[in-house]
């Protein structure tokens, strides 16, 4: 659930800044529209927004640092303990 939430935001930065790009790019030399600046307060929003919820995610340890990616362990495997074997799916009996 967290990892979606944090994509989602994701992609809304970067509509936004793409939203932002197009009005900057429609907008030039009228000097009334406030378009952009609100592109960016919007992307800024959702930036913070994102950060915050990374943050939550680490110190709660549902994200966590380092080499946790299952891909990982071929790397710091020892050579002694022989070749990987497959992981188990936990989702089967």
């Amino acid at each position: 659930m967290l990892k979606a939430l944090i994509v989602i935001l994701l992609i809304g930065v970067l509509v936004s800044l793409f939203t932002g790009l197009t009005f900057l790019f429609k907008d030039t030399g009228r000097e009334d529209s406030k378009r952009t600046w609100y592109a960016l307060g919007v992307r800024v929003s959702l930036a913070t927004a994102l950060v915050l919820t990374i943050s939550y995610g680490l110190y709660t340890g549902e994200l966590k640092m380092g080499s946790n990616a299952p891909w990982h362990k071929a790397i710091h495997q020892n050579p002694s303990e022989g070749p990987l074997k497959p992981m188990a799916d936990p989702a089967r009996p």
